[in-house]
């Protein structure tokens, strides 16, 4: 892990408080560029998206798939916390809190678009730093490699009908179309093309991982301009309600210790080795919070409390997975070798 992706919290709270200051100081600016959209999806932010994910694909060996039976129990204990859990734990806390606890804290309308941007990241389970905790606790490569492999195959399938079904729930109106098409845009189309970069790349002889160092710093770029343009956009909004941002995070934070408290839980259970134990557990407490940020643009509008929430994600992720990284480290001994 680089310096600078160890503080990356820092370098997302100095573009919070540049998007802030910018966002005030040139409304007028950020007007246009939110104008700038079509079918509902920014073109702008559509861009940075795309630098942001293009890379994190590449990355996927899909032949990887054939090792799937080896070992399955880490990769139970993944998919069902993924995909049968912490969608709808994540739903139930943002309800609880913005419904309930923080009703009289809140604006009563912007409630249902905090929800809807919680629900995103609950529903979007992480493809990419997720091999930084691995590689940080001394996971399996390889065993990793599988479990994002297979977790990215189930979302291209599972991830629309979920988030449509827990907003349903919650009384949230479903734009199906955009809905779909934000899947299309921001999971197929990469995937496609990060698996067409890789066979390419290895045909002709080179270095898929030398490639993927050399385009890196476009996906930090992507990331960290989206939140100055996000922020920008909600400037004006924030500094009147300087306490919401540690709202949101409240539950985004209870829901990241309590699925890895259950991850890690059910691996101690079944005796699996550290090696696979931790990054199983990380994996279903990390976020794609580069797709749950394009979805909540596409979905709710880039001045929405749901883009709003899913970027304060951004925030909390990597101080929170760094802690459990480092829980993870010295619990090793209590796993079998």
């Amino acid at each position: 892990m680089s310096l600078f992706e160890r503080w990356l919290t820092l370098w997302v709270a100095l573009c919070i408080l540049v998007g802030l200051v910018l966002g005030n100081l040139a409304p007028g600016l950020f007007g246009v560029l939110a104008g700038l959209e079509y079918a509902s999806v920014n073109l702008v932010v559509a861009v940075l998206i795309w630098a942001m994910v293009y890379p994190m694909m590449i990355a996927i060996d899909f032949g990887s798939l054939k090792d799937v039976g080896r070992r399955p129990k880490g990769l139970v204990i993944t998919l069902v916390i993924n995909w049968l859990i912490k969608p709808f734990t994540m739903a139930a806390l943002a309800v609880l809190f913005f419904n309930h606890v923080f009703a009289g804290l809140i604006d009563p309308a912007k409630a249902p678009e905090y929800i809807a941007g919680l629900i995103l990241l609950g529903a979007a389970p992480c493809t990419a730093m997720v091999f930084v905790w691995s590689q940080l606790t001394k996971g399996d490569p390889n065993y990793t490699l599988v479990q994002v492999s297979v977790n990215d195959l189930i979302m291209v399938v599972a991830f629309a009908p979920i988030v449509a079904f827990l907003l349903g729930v919650t009384d949230i109106t479903v734009p199906w179309e955009t809905l779909i098409l934000s899947v299309v845009l921001y999971i197929v189309i990469p995937l496609i093309a990060g698996w067409l970069t890789r066979r390419t790349l290895i045909a002709q002889g080179r270095s898929v991982e030398d490639f993927s160092a050399r385009i890196k710093p476009a996906s930090v770029v992507g990331l960290l301009v989206t939140v100055i343009l996000l922020f920008g956009f909600q400037g004006q909004v924030i500094i009147a309600q300087p306490l919401l941002i540690a709202l949101i995070a409240v539950p985004i934070i209870l829901q990241s210790y309590g699925i890895f408290a259950l991850g890690y839980a059910w691996a101690f259970a079944w005796r699996l080795p550290h090696k696979v134990a931790a990054p199983c557990a990380l994996i279903g407490t990390s976020n794609f919070f580069e797709l749950a940020v394009a979805v909540a643009i596409g979905l709710f509008g880039l001045n929405s409390g749901a883009a709003l929430a899913t970027v304060v994600g951004v925030l909390v992720e990597v101080p929170v997975m760094l802690s459990l990284v480092a829980f993870a480290n010295r619990t090793r001994g209590r796993f079998p070798a």
